[in-house]
């Protein structure tokens, strides 16, 4: 049955531009996600094997110098410091989005933000009520964020593992959802898991700050001006009392993301590329490929034998966790989809389905390394607490993801034929057929390229009058 072209759509296909960019970004983060469950696996066999006090001595070793404030365990430099990087890519990407990308307009970033808002929400309150309702003692609201956060290098991992096919539109939410949530995250734990703030080592982490941005929005990027400055910002964060991944996000939202043709005599860099691009293609695998995955490997690291599993299931927290992230989440992302549908009025693009958004908010219920990091912080890294709620974290993440396999691979055959009409390319001419008609579809509505020639036309959330597909 034909949809109503007049009314708005929901996941229509992006622009090649960007389906190339998402296409990018996802095959470095589905790497990083296999290396991830690698790390994440090794740290569970060895916590519950006979060497266990290897692995406590190893992540639990001391460097750093005391005078900075910089004498930290591994798992702590990996937390604090490798994670960083990951919230600096999160913060280039973010800032990509909403400047340059599918998010630049209102319309287009209504969908996601909502979505990844209520999938947000949802799951603390969920939590938050369960905890309450089991009659928790001690610390265990404290733990409300816990399940609030997407994995994405997970979710992708387990996407290449099932092999299904998802389209543009669905990657792209998928991804931007994840970056929404991050930076939500990263909020949550600024303003909520702070216990102690020194205002004049906050203000003193400004002036490197300040220094990176002067020097990167005049594009030039020498690495040995670049890299002290943001150590300093990362120093003066953790010093604050703040915790130091919340530098990462700020020295990613002082980066250029919009390309412009620049005297080279005052650049590093080529007229016409932007220093987000060559930052983030830099550092991307340095986080998907290492960052994330030795930090998984430090804080996956939880006993299943010998009572731990049974202390878990005893742990309210630890339960409430599992039911957010499986339960939260797919009520979270889907209700504010359907809501977000039934207040514009819009309906889902023609060759998708409703099943589809349950699949991905099944899938947005993976919340591994935002969520371990947040446990940490909420009830102290290596707590008894902390350890249940990491375990809880690892079974709610694989719930998740067996469910939304089953749902996801159920819509396979769909997938694949959109796949062949996303990649065919009939005239040759190296841009797919389908992805031109998109193109036309947005130029009709006024969608044209910006000022730096960086082609940001496209649909992924709300979109009215698109032309038809190839």
């Amino acid at each position: 049955m034909s949809l109503n072209p007049l009314r708005p759509r929901l996941f229509a296909r992006t622009t090649w531009h960007e389906a190339q960019h998402v296409a990018a970004a996802l095959r470095t983060e589905t790497v990083g996600g296999a290396l991830l469950l690698v790390a994440a696996v090794a740290a569970l066999v060895w916590a519950n094997s006979p060497w266990f006090e290897a692995y406590s001595s190893l992540r639990d070793l001391t460097v750093g110098p005391h005078a900075l404030h910089l004498d930290l365990t591994l798992g702590q430099w990996a937390a604090d410091g490798l994670l960083a990087i990951f919230f600096f890519v999160a913060g280039l990407e973010l800032k990509r989005e909403f400047l340059v990308g599918e998010l630049r307009t209102p319309a287009k970033a209504a969908l996601p933000v909502a979505a990844a808002l209520c999938g947000v929400a949802v799951p603390a309150i969920l939590y938050a009520v369960t905890v309450t309702s089991l009659g928790a003692e001690g610390d265990a609201l404290r733990g409300w964020a816990i399940p609030t956060a997407t994995d994405i290098a997970f979710a992708l991992a387990v996407l290449a593992v099932i092999g299904t096919h998802l389209p543009s539109a669905l990657r792209s939410f998928l991804l931007t959802l994840a970056v929404v949530d991050d930076l939500v995250a990263i909020t949550i734990i600024a303003i909520f898991y702070t216990e102690s703030l020194d205002l004049a080592l906050l203000g003193l982490a400004l002036l490197p700050l300040a220094g990176f941005a002067w020097l990167t929005q005049r594009r030039i990027a020498r690495w040995w001006l670049l890299i002290p400055l943001a150590l300093a910002t990362w120093a003066l964060v953790h010093a604050s009392g703040i915790h130091a991944t919340v530098a990462g996000v700020l020295l990613g939202l002082v980066v250029p993301v919009r390309p412009r043709r620049s005297d080279s005599r005052l650049s590093t860099l080529q007229p016409d590329v932007d220093v987000a691009q060559r930052f983030e293609h830099r550092l991307r695998p340095l986080s998907a490929g290492v960052a994330v995955p030795v930090f998984a490997f430090f804080a996956a690291g939880v006993r299943v034998v010998g009572g731990g599993f049974g202390e878990t299931l005893a742990d309210e927290a630890a339960l409430a966790v599992v039911l957010a992230l499986v339960l939260g989440k797919l009520i979270g992302v889907f209700g504010g989809t359907w809501a977000f549908a039934r207040f514009t009025r819009a309906e889902l693009d023609d060759d998708l389905a409703w099943w589809d958004v349950v699949g991905l908010s099944l899938l947005a219920g993976i919340g591994f390394t935002v969520s371990l990091l947040v446990g940490e912080l909420a009830f102290g890294a290596g707590s008894p607490r902390d350890e249940h709620v990491k375990l809880g974290v690892l079974a709610g993440s694989l719930l998740a993801a067996i469910l939304a396999t089953i749902v996801l691979r159920a819509r396979n055959r769909v997938y694949r034929r959109l796949e062949e009409v996303e990649s065919r390319d009939d005239d040759g001419d190296g841009i797919p057929d389908a992805f031109q008609g998109a193109d036309v579809g947005s130029h009709r509505r006024g969608d044209t390229r910006d000022d730096s020639g960086d082609d940001t036309g496209g649909d992924t959330g709300a979109d009215v009058g698109r032309a038809p597909r190839g």
